[in-house]
């Protein structure tokens, strides 16, 4: 991480200088750290909530309930300072995942890729309807700028609210034995005294604060609320004391990596970061999807067995 934010400093149209350097290039860098930080351990969060592998803000709904949020505010009161629009997309957010662990829980089957399915499919409906209305408003650019993630507009003073984001996750680090316990399932939870929908408060409040942030400040980050937890996952296990620091560290390191790629590929223009981001991230999961839907060798039908020798069958 440290070497790919090094590299980010010096990639650029505008050559290097003091000003640059302080008012764009620190606060972009710092911007994506922040952001790859705190909504990767969002996603890690969602995962232990749902008992999940495959879900996070952004295949859940919540950000589409951002998006709705801050549309509605638009329409009516224009004009609201960063701040304020937050507020109203992390209440966005907030109902939005609540609406889908209401609709996890009337699931009848508990499969673990049919959640994040019918998870994308509330999205799109989520989606569809604010869609609609800003046609509808002619506000689809303004849409857009939301659902595309972009750092090319940060600079000095319009990305400190992200220490906010960052603070959440700090705190999902300090509760990380709760949210432990809690993916254990609510009956082996309570067993052991945890007060589940406490915990469950905690966690949903933390993935709105930060996706309501993220989406005034630098718009989605596609599937990476996925990709780190699973990565980490793989390497270390479920505890998410051990996991909330590496989680946040491959986090930032690929919003890095990717923003880079996006500065790069076509300099001296530039691709948004969801693109790159929705690329690797889609090829990851549907790697990670068709990786547990296909069937294992210890799941094969067992073989049918021999009658001894001498003994008659009966027909």
């Amino acid at each position: 991480m440290a070497a790919l934010a090094t590299i980010s400093l010096f990639i650029g149209v505008a050559e290097l200088d003091a000003f640059i350097l302080f008012a764009s290039r620190i606060p972009r860098t710092v911007a994506l750290v922040l952001a790859g930080a705190a909504f990767a351990i969002t996603g890690l969060i969602m995962q232990l909530l749902v008992r999940n592998r495959f879900v996070e803000p952004g295949t859940t709904g919540a950000t589409d309930a951002a998006s709705l949020a801050l549309l509605a505010v638009l329409m009516s009161v224009p004009g609201l300072p960063l701040w304020a629009k937050a507020v109203f997309a992390a209440a966005g957010a907030l109902v939005g995942v609540f609406g889908f662990l209401a609709l996890a829980r009337r699931i009848p089957s508990r499969s673990s890729v049919l959640v994040p399915i019918v998870g994308i499919l509330y999205g799109g409906v989520i989606g569809a309807v604010t869609m609609f209305i800003a046609y509808r408003s002619e506000l689809l650019q303004e849409l857009l700028s939301w659902s595309v993630g972009d750092f090319s507009g940060i600079l000095r003073g319009r990305y400190e609210i992200l220490y906010l984001a960052a603070a959440a996750a700090l705190i999902a680090w300090i509760a990380a034995d709760r949210f432990t316990v809690a993916g254990l399932g609510d009956d082996a939870a309570r067993g052991l005294g945890l007060d589940t929908r406490a915990v469950m408060g905690i966690g949903v409040t933390i993935i709105a604060v930060v996706t309501g942030i993220l989406m005034v400040v630098t718009g989605t980050l596609p599937f990476l609320g996925l990709i780190a937890p699973n990565i980490v996952s793989r390497l270390i296990g479920d505890n998410m004391r051990r996991a909330v620091p590496l989680v946040a560290l491959l986090g930032a390191a690929i919003v890095l990596l990717c923003d880079i790629i996006g500065r790069v590929v076509r300099f001296p223009f530039e691709l948004p970061i969801s693109i790159v981001m929705g690329v690797l991230g889609g090829i990851v999961f549907l790697w990670l999807l068709l990786g547990t839907a296909r069937p294992s060798a210890s799941a094969a039908p067992p073989r049918r067995r021999r009658a001894p020798a001498g003994r008659a069958v009966a027909r």
